[in-house]
């Protein structure tokens, strides 16, 4: 054997490690000591891994604090929900990840990023941070996330926010959208000025229900934009109940995101049943909770000035039936103008800017006293 030579413990290339080189010969690699005039080229070093590239990674107490604070990555009012599924690895044991407060889902990319212990940053948006700006001294101040400002991180700008899960052990958590549609008035308006059929659209449509398409349609196969949104609020529970259950993602990881044809009272009771496993007493404090929302809802300013769109019910449990409700995701949320109001009870019809929040809210209020009577019933 050459002097100063030994057999490399690893098959990985030791060339990429500042001070060393690699020779082979036949199946054998060899390492040895780099001079400095060394004729063996360096491989480049290699460039550090993108955040999106990386799986697993050491966490330290602090780093875990911030892991577990990326709450609303899912719960966006970006969020496409199939990207629920894309859960973080961590490099701990099945005991260990027990201990975990919660598991981190990747939601809307870039959307979110850790901050403090007990808080996230959520990308900025002009129109959220003036509604938390008007709700600080609003009767929904008690329902909303707390707001802490505009930071900048990495070159952007975010808006700074309590971690909604932070008081929770492994919560359950369920992501339901309210009001009769799920779309502004001005994006059916501008919709309608360019009317382009899409063929994205049209194979959402069809995976959905493949009855949905017109045969004009599906000799096209494409849709237009208005088309798309005003069917897709019919084949669920926001057309027939004012409310539609988004997502929901369980303590043990599994998540589920396939309510889009769920439409009846009876189909959202058995979901709810489901994701509460049961448990009446979490059912009474969710119960106890909307109450209180419906009736600072009826005395905001804020709600009474606002066309609530996209807006969700956060509902989060845990075992220790730890249960609270909060009003999420006001990125389309739209002032009115000057002294106009609105009912957000009443039909809408497009020009009257309803948006069916509080028929909903009563209608999921019934939902859930409905699982309580059953849950009542089953135990005689």
């Amino acid at each position: 054997m050459h002097p100063g030579y030994r057999r490399s413990p690893s098959p990985r290339r030791e060339a990429d490690h500042p001070g060393r080189c690699s020779r082979r010969t036949g199946m054998k690699r060899w390492t040895v000591p780099c001079a400095e005039n060394c004729p063996i080229p360096r491989s480049p070093p290699r460039a550090p891994l993108l955040w999106s590239q990386r799986t697993t990674y050491s966490v330290t107490t602090r780093a875990k604090a911030k892991a577990s604070s990326l709450w609303s990555i899912w719960w966006t009012q970006e969020k496409p929900w199939w990207k629920l599924k894309t859960i973080v690895h961590w490099p701990f044991s099945a005991t260990q990840r027990r201990k975990l407060s919660w598991v981190q889902l990747a939601g809307h990319k870039g959307n979110f990023k850790a901050a403090d212990e007990g808080t996230i940053l959520k990308k900025f948006s002009e129109n959220e941070m003036q509604c938390f700006d008007k709700l600080r001294e609003d009767a929904l101040l008690p329902f909303v996330p707390g707001y802490h400002g505009v930071v900048e991180k990495d070159g952007e700008s975010f808006l700074h926010m309590t971690d909604l899960l932070a008081n929770f052990d492994l919560p359950n958590v369920m992501d339901c959208k309210m009001g009769v549609r799920t779309y502004l008035e001005e994006e059916l308006v501008r919709a309608r000025e360019r009317p382009k059929p899409r063929e994205d659209l049209y194979k959402k449509m069809v995976e959905v229900d493949s009855g949905g398409p017109t045969p004009q349609e599906h000799s096209q196969r494409a849709i237009t934009k208005p088309r798309y949104m005003q069917w897709r609020e019919t084949m669920s529970s926001t057309n027939t109940l004012g409310f539609r259950i988004e997502g929901i993602k369980k303590h043990d990881g599994t998540c589920r995101t396939d309510f889009k044809k769920t439409r009846s009272k009876q189909d959202v009771v058995q979901v709810f049943k489901d994701f509460v496993d049961g448990n009446m007493n979490i059912i009474k404090s969710y119960l106890n909770r909307l109450s209180e929302i419906q009736q600072a809802l009826k005395m905001s300013e804020f709600f009474k000035r606002h066309e609530v769109i996209g807006s969700s019910l956060l509902f989060i449990h845990d075992h220790t039936n730890n249960a609270q409700v909060w009003i999420i995701d006001f990125g389309k949320t739209t002032a009115l103008p000057e002294g106009q109001t609105l009912h957000h009870d009443i039909p809408w019809q497009e020009g009257n800017r309803e948006d069916g929040y509080l028929w909903g809210l009563e209608n999921l209020i019934h939902t859930l006293e409905s699982v309580g009577n059953e849950g009542t019933e089953g135990d005689i």
